[in-house]
């Protein structure tokens, strides 16, 4: 998001006033940082309207508005109840998304993170249609210490958690951490597909917190919110998790997620590494966004 902040912060250096070519021109910075039209459009106005309440005249008065009002939609959008702290019952986490999106990583770097907090994981191998993926999973559940649980390439996804589930309850785990299968939203079978391992687990998981995670590559912009609201109306999401979020990330996109669809991002993928994940900070991504970090 580097580049589109510093550009950000350029158009405040560089304005002095409060004019109406400053909004307008704010409008049309805010739908290249991938932010929409008609969310870029309600967000100024409401700036333009708060600008003129306040009798604020000068640029930078409108840019520490805008991280105010920017803040406050992240802030209202509902945010769900850590996984950070062991509550004593299984708790059981789907990662969904499209291929590419770097899903077994992520869940890789899930466990290394909850395992630091003295959480006891269990990776479930998911994603039956890729046989690597099975393999990649593997891999991480050795350099963690973490059990995998596998079947073959082509089985059932669906009875993959039904398994890892029985073995945590059997073993004293009390997480689940579930890779599956990229599939490409525009796809109804495949989607048809998810609904049905979101009823199995649902079934399976009575008396533990479920939750689905919808996995997002950040640098796809405005195409990342058409694949969450098509996974949203699936299987209804719980969260969501950006990775590859660096410089070529414009970031606008998480303001529509909290907007249009009301699901939160919880966490952010900075690198490859097992630490590369970051818990979602509402008010630094804003400062960030505006070029004031």
């Amino acid at each position: 998001m580097g580049s589109f902040a510093q550009r950000l912060k350029k158009f405040f250096g560089i304005q002095h006033v409060v004019s109406e070519s400053l909004f307008e021109e704010l409008t049309d910075l805010l739908v290249e940082g991938d932010f929409g039209a008609a969310g870029a459009y309600k967000t100024v106005e409401t700036l333009r309207s708060l600008c003129k309440k306040e009798k604020i005249t000068q640029a930078e008065g409108v840019r520490q508005s805008l991280v105010k009002l920017l803040e406050e939609q992240l802030v209202l959008s509902p945010r769900p109840a850590s996984l950070e702290e062991s509550t004593g019952a299984l708790q059981v986490i789907l990662l969904l998304g499209v291929n590419g999106v770097g899903k077994t990583t992520t869940a890789a770097k899930l466990a290394a993170r909850y395992q630091g907090q003295q959480r006891k994981p269990v990776l479930a191998a998911a994603d039956t249609f890729r046989a690597a993926a099975i393999d990649q999973l593997k891999i991480h559940g050795e350099r963690l210490g973490v059990r995998v649980v596998a079947h073959k390439h082509g089985g059932d996804p669906a009875a993959v958690i039904y398994d890892a589930i029985e073995a945590a309850r059997s073993g004293g785990v009390d997480l689940i951490i579930a890779d599956t299968a990229g599939r490409m939203h525009t796809k109804s079978a495949l989607v048809e597909e998810l609904k049905k391992i979101d009823r199995v687990v649902e079934a399976k998981a009575e008396g533990s917190r479920y939750v689905k995670w919808l996995v997002l590559d950040a640098t796809t912009g405005r195409n990342a919110l058409v694949q969450a609201a098509t996974f949203h109306q699936a299987v209804a999401l719980d969260g969501i998790i950006l990775t590859k979020y660096d410089s070529s990330a414009k970031g606008g996109v998480v303001f529509s997620l909290a907007e249009e669809l009301k699901v939160p991002v919880l966490y952010l993928c900075t690198g490859e590494q097992y630490p590369d994940i970051h818990p979602f900070d509402p008010h630094h991504y804003v400062l960030e966004f505006a070029g004031l970090a």
